[in-house]
């Protein structure tokens, strides 16, 4: 990978790594060969899960911890980090072996939100938890912590629907671009568009819905980060 594709990545998470090996290895998919990023996002995960429950805690003064605590798991449930990983251009920077590449695994969405896990461990082992966690709370600023956000705690279909039908859009419209794999290892990659913000963007998944959900959630989060 040139090195100039992770420089790039380090300027998207806003920031540079001591040791360049960390990104390297947070980046590559076990399929890809040993030295992959599973460790790291065993790491990440936990730092991710403490990032966002601060935030929350601190933002959220009235909500009850069993509010909290399923606010944290709409936010770090794979379809939310994939939406983030797809915005911060993962597929671009993803090492893979062949025959993963080939069966689609670059746009994979358990893939990508694993891989955001483990770029937010090797930022930690980096630069220690307050880096880490500066960078889960700039990850998350597209999102709107507020109580308003117990009602965004649904699936990604739903939300986009509501947030375009409050602000007169039209639906959107979802199409089925390709089924890749095996036939008992499909891959379906659904586009989901927004016709008046011209917005198109692409989610994977096991199945048809579950790709179509990953779609939404991608679209959601970008304008969400526009501010609507």
């Amino acid at each position: 990978m040139p090195p100039s594709t992770l420089q790039a990545l380090q300027q998207r998470l806003q920031h540079t790594f001591s040791d360049p090996a960390l990104v390297q290895r947070a980046v590559t998919h076990r399929s890809f060969g040993a030295d992959h990023n599973e460790r790291l996002e065993f790491l990440g995960d936990s730092v991710l899960g403490l990032a966002v429950s601060t935030l929350l805690f601190t933002r959220l003064r009235q909500l009850p911890e069993g509010e909290l605590s399923r606010l944290r798991a709409h936010l770090v449930r794979q379809e939310s980090l994939h939406a983030i990983a797809v915005r911060l251009k993962l597929p671009e920077v993803l090492r893979l072996g062949e025959g993963e590449a080939r069966s689609g695994g670059k746009l994979r969405p358990s893939i990508l939100a694993d891989t955001l896990e483990a770029l937010i461990g090797a930022v930690y082992l980096d630069a220690g938890y307050e880096a880490a966690q500066a960078l889960v709370h700039r990850l998350f600023e597209g999102v709107e912590l507020s109580p308003s956000l117990q009602a965004a705690a649904k699936d990604a279909k739903t939300a986009l629907q509501e947030w375009l039908q409050g602000r007169r859009m039209k639906l959107p419209a979802y199409h089925v671009l390709e089924v890749t794999g095996a036939a008992h290892n499909q891959v379906f990659h659904v586009e989901c568009e927004v016709v008046e913000r011209r917005l198109r963007l692409r989610g994977s998944g096991p199945s048809r819905r579950a790709a179509e959900q990953a779609a939404a959630a991608a679209v959601l989060a970008q304008l969400r980060a526009n501010k609507g």
